[in-house]
């Protein structure tokens, strides 16, 4: 399978909130990090993480473009948006602009993780201040806790 169709298999298993065929393209403890709900590990953990998606959205839509992969990693740029049915912002259409990274392991993927700006869907769903920061509070000490960073800070 080319990293092309992947890319088309992955969104479309998301867009149909199939969890068993997204799960499928993971390695057996493949990882999915999401900006959102966090880190999924396993199969049966990623296809679960899929139908909370679908339990907090509806009619997705994901197009990947400007795929690059050497064989063992991959990036591509994408479109991703659904519309909210959460109690606060049910019925708003939510657009997120990001690139997915994928490392790959005999043809499947063995870690995926989001990088976007979060901020801005959180906007569009009408999240309070409070909500933005406690999110944005999350992504820093995700991104504080990783060896390369500290690294770059100094410490």
């Amino acid at each position: 399978m080319t990293f092309p169709d992947l890319l088309d298999r992955f969104a479309r298993a998301v867009e149909a909130g199939d969890g068993a065929a997204l799960g499928a393209l993971f390695t057996e403890d493949g990882v999915y990090d999401d900006i959102f709900y966090g880190e999924f590990k396993g199969r049966a953990a990623i296809a679960d993480m899929l139908a909370i998606f679908h339990r907090d959205g509806e009619a997705f839509r994901w197009d990947f473009h400007d795929p690059l992969c050497d064989g063992t990693t991959g990036y591509a740029a994408w479109l991703f948006s659904y519309t909210a049915t959460t109690k606060h912002a049910a019925g708003t259409r939510v657009v997120f602009d990001g690139v997915g990274r994928f490392r790959l392991r005999g043809g499947l993927i063995e870690r995926y993780a989001d990088a976007c700006n979060g901020v801005v869907p959180l906007r569009q769903m009408g999240a309070p201040w409070d909500v933005v920061d406690r999110m944005v509070g999350r992504w820093q000490a995700h991104l504080e806790a990783d060896p390369a960073f500290r690294a770059h800070r100094g410490r």
